[in-house]
């Protein structure tokens, strides 16, 4: 391991590009506490201790890096241009234009890119405004509602710290993509990745002041025990054979080679746990505008904070599982095409061994994909949920606040970057006949 960090160093071109992206992760952390202007910072201070209690802001501020409780410059993260890249990815299968620019290449690669960027600016300024407005008298149930984040309440401080919110995510969205141009890794993914595990340390502080060195010890086993697993899913994979048949071009043959299609356990990865925890939140997030002087608003103000905002209540955990598999079904099915990939295994002259091209190739394609599907869901609907409800037995964390940091959720986040980001750097270093940190 040693020698694989020295050798990455050595590399002239492998090293600046690690200290680059090095120095944009800091820069973004540095900007995540950097105060917007026009917060009152002691109103500020207090929701961040509301977000400690769990709920929709500790989800929230998971992938903000605690920037959304303080209403820093980046207190929207990378989530508007995450949202924006699945909702475009969803409307290339229904908008003929988009499949259009997805079959040119290059080319329309950057068109359906700018389109992404416009989509993530309007996604921006939505949230920003909703954030501002439900802020502004205590936030999302449980605050102290005589507590005025905003000051000022006017249309000009709204548009101040709206348009300073959109800058932040625009500024994070080139990080990202600088990142991924002149750095080592995915930028978006190493900047979700920094959110997340920077919420740790606190975390385990958190548990070492409520359950001692005890409950610490609980916290590692359970870690080690789902990175294990996490790992041998994430790297798990149906390798279906393919066959090219052999062709004459003028004095030359081409094809005959085999290969395979590989086909990951968990080809959705965390985008499930990202829909179902949006969806289940969203009614929380649309009952703190309702009306609380009446007796059904209240009414249902109080069964949602009963019911959705504990991550540990049984309604929450039935839906939350339902939804997770659900959404792995949809987002592999829009992920991986079994009709498009027969098309092109057809075009290409290549077939699977004892499989006819065609429908047939198209069939066995979608029967395969069903069956990884369901372990692999099954696999992070557990990954989501027995943390929990394990931490809530073991910790008394019926909050779900140390699930959010320690759960399913963001190890697999972390992992995942991780294992993808080693595999870029061991390219590297194996295209510069160095020994890799990963040992097949």
């Amino acid at each position: 391991m040693l020698k694989s960090i020295r050798n990455a160093f050595t590399v002239t071109e492998l090293r600046n590009k690690i200290l680059f992206t090095i120095f944009m992760l800091v820069l973004y952390r540095i900007g995540s506490y950097i105060p917007a202007p026009g917060i009152d910072q002691n109103a500020a201070n207090a929701v961040q201790q509301q977000a400690e209690s769990g709920g929709v802001l500790a989800f929230l501020s998971l992938f903000s890096g605690t920037a959304l409780t303080q209403f820093a410059v980046f207190a929207l993260g990378i989530m508007p241009y995450i949202t924006s890249s699945i909702i475009m990815q969803i409307l290339t299968v229904v908008i003929p234009k988009l499949q259009q620019w997805q079959e040119q290449g290059a080319v329309g690669q950057r068109k359906i890119t700018q389109w992404t960027r416009y989509l993530t600016i309007a996604i921006a300024v939505v949230q920003s405004t909703g954030l501002v407005y439900l802020f502004h008298n205590g936030g999302f149930g449980g605050g102290d509602q005589n507590q005025n984040i905003v000051p000022n309440f006017g249309l000009f401080r709204v548009l101040l710290i709206v348009t300073t919110f959109t800058a932040g995510t625009a500024l994070l969205m080139w990080m990202g993509e600088t990142i991924t141009q002149r750095g080592i890794g995915n930028g978006m993914s190493l900047i979700i990745f920094s959110s997340v595990v920077s919420a740790m340390p606190a975390t385990g502080a958190q548990v070492k002041a409520g359950s001692g060195w005890g409950g610490v010890a609980v916290i590692l086993v359970m870690v080690v025990v789902m990175l294990l697993m996490i790992v041998f899913i994430e790297q798990g994979q149906r390798r279906i054979p393919v066959q090219f048949a052999k062709r004459v071009v003028g004095k030359r043959m081409y094809g005959g080679q085999s290969t395979y299609i590989p086909l990951k356990v968990n080809m959705s990865g965390v985008i499930p746990i990202i829909f179902a925890s949006a969806v289940l939140n969203l009614p929380v997030l649309l009952s703190q505008v309702l009306p609380q002087d009446t007796g059904w608003g209240s009414a249902v103000t109080k069964w949602m904070d009963d019911n959705l905002r504990q991550g540990t209540s049984f309604f929450y955990l039935l839906f939350y599982g339902l939804l997770i598999l659900g959404f792995s079904y949809f987002y592999t099915a829009i992920a991986f095409d079994p009709v498009q990939q027969a098309d092109n295994l057809r075009k290409q002259g290549g077939f699977i061994p004892g499989i006819r091209p065609g429908p047939q190739t198209e069939r066995y394609l979608a029967k395969v994909l069903n069956r990884i599907t369901l372990p692999g869901a099954l696999f992070i609907a557990g990954l989501a949920l027995i943390p929990a409800v394990l931490l809530a037995v073991v910790l008394n964390d019926t909050t779900g606040n140390i699930g959010y940091n320690f759960g399913g959720t963001s190890l697999l986040i972390a992992v995942g970057v991780a294992l993808e980001t080693m595999k870029q750097i061991d390219s590297q270093l194996m295209m510069r006949n160095y020994d890799g940190f990963l040992k097949l």
